[in-house]
């Protein structure tokens, strides 16, 4: 029989689906928008990117770089490469977020001579982290998987049991501690293009 996958893992590769998933529904949500010819939805937008900055950048990426990487960077020499690389991204993902955040309120401000400005950056932090999540997909989780002892996934787990993005819940289930996120959540469920989100299907 073997071995369950531990808590950990189950946990990262929950959040980055929902981050994918998200971050592919920002331009899906400006391109239906723009074809049924109404301006774009700024505060949904705001919602979206508030909820990268909030999540994947103050919680999923210190625990990666706190928690597992550096049980990794002691089993595993040969990647020391690739985790730095990691790493650094980490580092950059915060300046990279805010200036989304800023370019997206110059085209609220400023209108339609800063939207190319705003979707080249969008696309290219989308494209970027997309990639970033890939890398640790094929490159990092499967090794964790492999070579992290039981002692290794205990603590992980209790770590990471305790800290969630709640869009990421297991089994899918939308929760917030207290119901402070529940409607920041329901703001983005019902903006995102259906069948992401609660929004019909144009």
């Amino acid at each position: 029989m073997a071995n369950p996958i531990p808590l950990t893992l189950r946990v990262i590769r929950n959040e980055h689906q929902a981050l994918a998933a998200m971050l592919r529904s920002i331009p899906l949500l400006l391109a239906q928008q723009r074809s049924r010819g109404i301006a774009p939805d700024f505060e949904a937008l705001r919602a979206m990117l508030f909820y990268v900055d909030e999540f994947p950048e103050r919680l999923h990426h210190p625990k990666e770089s706190l928690l597992l990487f550096p049980k990794l960077r002691a089993r595993a020499p040969q990647l020391r490469e690739v985790l730095d690389q990691l790493e650094d991204e980490h580092e950059r993902g915060e300046r990279a977020i805010r200036d989304l955040e800023h370019a997206l309120l110059a085209y609220e401000m400023l209108g339609e001579p800063r939207r190319d400005a705003f979707e080249t950056l969008l696309q290219r932090y989308v494209s970027g982290y997309l990639q970033h999540m890939g890398t640790e997909e094929r490159d990092i989780l499967p090794a964790a998987e492999r070579l992290l002892s039981e002692a290794d996934w205990r603590e992980l787990d209790e770590a990471f049991a305790r800290n969630q993005d709640p869009l990421a819940a297991e089994g899918g289930v939308v929760s917030a501690p207290d119901g402070l996120y529940q409607a920041l959540f329901q703001r983005i469920l019902n903006a995102l293009p259906a069948p992401l989100g609660l929004a019909p299907a144009v």
